[in-house]
């Protein structure tokens, strides 16, 4: 398991006095709720009705058994004696005082924990299958990529403030147990024809009503990671934009994907050029609205919807219908 370093242990230090002066400040009138509920929601706090709940980020469900004792002391020392393991590897407590979360955090920090990045819209916690490194069905143990992408995705600039929470999921096994079909992101490590490892990446996945209408972004050979880090950004970057540029929906992936006709039921693989000619699409748009004298700010209000016509997906041909309301 993946060890904080020097540089790793300060920066979670320095995050928990910085939060601590957050909350000292907000409970003596200098900040407003709205103004900390920013601040809070990167710190895994939600101040709900009776209570605040914190939840505590266990990174791909990997725990140390000295994690475990100090998780136990939390529910003793702050709350009632428990807390809630989560469908996502975190963990809830339901029952902390708000004075004191920023005594919770320092005792996570003291074992290489903390709640950074379980709330509020930003890539969140990276999971996998909880039989990870053990499953007899595993072509290969997922939890190295889930940590990599959690460097990644910690602390991202761009990412750190999406139009909603993002998710991602990674499993090797025959068996996906990690549940990866219903997260923003799915990464499946496979083998091809040839026997060389590779990735399937399902897109907008979800539960409900659209829950199966996920695209694929087939299975490369695997090659170096950067190549996966490009394409898990490639996704995040589509999802930002189309909100920010586009549609203004705050929904998840899932709604936004079935809105644009990317899956509308039949389930065909979405080739990585169609996501690309779409995410640079946006740039050209936005500048034919300046072309129209619509000022960026009014953009909101217009509708554009993207028609991909004929079959060849390596060619797609992208016709721009502008409506006002």
């Amino acid at each position: 398991m993946y060890r904080y370093d020097e540089f790793d242990q300060t920066l979670v230090d320095e995050r928990v006095a910085q939060f601590r002066d957050q909350t000292q400040r907000f409970l003596a009138g200098q900040l407003d709720e709205e103004e900390f509920k920013t601040l809070r929601l990167r710190n895994g706090l939600y101040l709900q009705r009776f209570a605040p709940m914190l939840r505590v980020s266990i990174p791909y469900g990997l725990l140390a058994s000295r994690q475990l004792r100090m998780l136990a002391h939390i529910a003793r020392r702050y709350d009632k004696g428990y807390g809630h393991f989560t469908t996502r590897q975190n963990i809830q407590y339901n029952w902390p005082k708000l004075e004191e979360v920023p005594d919770i955090l320092a005792d996570l920090a003291s074992v290489e924990m903390h709640a950074i990045q379980t709330s509020g819209n930003c890539i969140r916690n990276i999971t996998s299958d909880h039989l990870a490194g053990v499953a007899r069905d595993e072509l290969v143990d997922p939890r190295p990529y889930c940590e990599l992408t959690r460097q990644w995705a910690t602390f991202h600039p761009e990412f750190n403030w999406l139009p909603r929470k993002f998710k991602i999921a990674f499993s090797s096994s025959t068996r996906d147990r990690a549940a990866t079909q219903v997260h923003d992101i799915g990464v499946h490590i496979v083998r091809n024809e040839a026997g060389e490892l590779g990735y399937s990446i399902y897109v907008g996945g979800g539960l409900g009503r659209a829950g199966d209408e996920r695209v694929e972004l087939g299975a490369p050979p695997l090659g170096r990671l950067v190549r996966l880090l490009e394409r898990l950004r490639l996704v995040v970057d589509l999802r930002r934009e189309l909100d920010l540029g586009l549609l203004r929906l705050r929904h998840r992936l899932l709604q936004l994907l079935e809105r644009l006709g990317v899956a509308l039921g039949h389930h065909r693989p979405l080739r990585l050029d169609v996501l690309l000619a779409r995410l640079h699409l946006r740039h050209h748009l936005l500048r034919l609205l300046l072309e129209r004298g619509q000022p960026l700010a009014d953009r909101r209000a217009a509708r554009l919807e993207l028609l991909v016509l004929g079959g060849d997906l390596r060619e797609p041909l992208l016709r721009l219908r502008h409506l006002l309301p």
